[in-house]
């Protein structure tokens, strides 16, 4: 099969033919119909961030498609399946898992990063991850459901526990950054969304932000949104990863609110501990998704709650890889998949 491997940092990613894995007992193999690009590939790639399994790997862990062959002892899925496969898959017996949590698995293993991912054009995983997705949701698109789409959920539903009538404000709107829109905006938030670049302030627009700022052109804008709010927001995502957008996103908050870390950063978050403990803040990490929320999440697109196919404004073959990633690091795609 074609593959897309990752050998070292700061080298592009070589287009090989490597043996189609065959599916062990449990697991099945998934002929790949769409990929996402995301930026923790970019993470890998740019800034030498380490990979669970040393390279060569095969990156890429938003993948959706159709079940190819099923392993021994498979009785959920037969061939021809239509599934997504979450992008961090969890051993289900561990203490976090037992107790729901099984997103933080004590050894969880995500595509593209302890394992092959799906940048090929297929992948074997565990029968038990796969979810189900529907007839009426594109499976190139849906791929990014796997982690864009989920990860907010559970962000905003779970994490940030967004209600009717509050107000969140969502620092970056990349592609997880326009879910957190979409997605607070569906169950009732009042939100604002803050990003560099007004094409995709005008999108969060239409994806349901109640106001938007530039942080670029607008002075002391973490003011405006207080301001705005009467007193600042119940709930704060930051969807960057930079210190500076931390620091913003949690002044931006009223007492007692609520600060989200969605974007992954090595950076210290700039934290003032008395004003947390007076005002009663909660700062919280969110990471990945729980599967039982999986086909919640697939429902809101189903739905429409969440524009599937305005998300992804880009699509490449597996062969122009390179295009697919250099796109991503443009800034101006929300999201881009490959479609081996």
């Amino acid at each position: 099969m074609k593959a897309a491997v990752f050998h070292a940092p700061h080298q592009p990613l070589e287009l090989v033919d490597v043996p189609t894995p065959e599916p062990k007992t449990g697991e099945v193999l998934v002929q790949v119909a769409g990929c996402g690009v995301c930026h923790t590939d970019l993470h890998y790639i740019d800034h030498g961030t380490p990979t669970f399994k040393p390279p060569p790997i095969i990156l890429g862990h938003e993948v959706a498609g159709t079940v190819a062959e099923v392993g021994a002892g498979v009785t959920s899925l037969t061939a021809g399946a239509r599934v997504l496969i979450p992008a961090v898959l969890s051993c289900g017996h561990c203490t976090l898992c037992r107790s729901g949590r099984e997103n933080i698995c004590e050894n969880s293993q995500m595509l593209g990063n302890h394992i092959d991912g799906g940048y090929a054009e297929f992948v074997a995983v565990p029968a038990k991850d796969i979810v189900h997705m529907p007839d009426d949701v594109p499976l190139v698109e849906g791929s990014i459901i796997a982690d864009a789409v989920t990860t907010p959920y559970h962000a905003v539903v779970r994490r940030g526990r967004v209600t009717p009538g509050d107000w969140v404000a969502v620092f970056g709107c990349g592609g997880v950054g326009l879910s957190l829109v979409q997605i607070a905006s569906a169950v009732g938030g009042r939100v604002i969304a803050v990003d560099v670049k007004d094409a995709k302030l005008e999108t969060a627009k239409r994806f349901g932000a109640t106001a938007v700022f530039n942080a670029a052109t607008t002075k002391k804008f973490d003011k405006e949104i207080r301001a705005l709010s009467g007193g600042g927001v119940n709930v704060a995502f930051e969807a960057v990863g930079k210190a500076v957008t931390q620091e913003a996103a949690l002044n931006s908050l009223i007492t007692g609110g609520r600060l989200v870390l969605v974007g992954y950063s090595p950076e210290t978050l700039p934290l003032n501990a008395g004003r947390v403990m007076f005002r009663e803040i909660e700062v919280l990490g969110s990471l990945g998704c729980r599967p039982v929320d999986y086909p919640r999440a697939i429902e809101m697109v189903r739905q429409g709650h969440v524009r599937l196919l305005d998300l992804v404004t880009h699509r490449f073959p597996l062969e122009r890889i390179a295009d697919a990633l250099d796109t991503l690091r443009g800034g101006d795609a929300i999201r881009v998949v490959v479609t081996p």
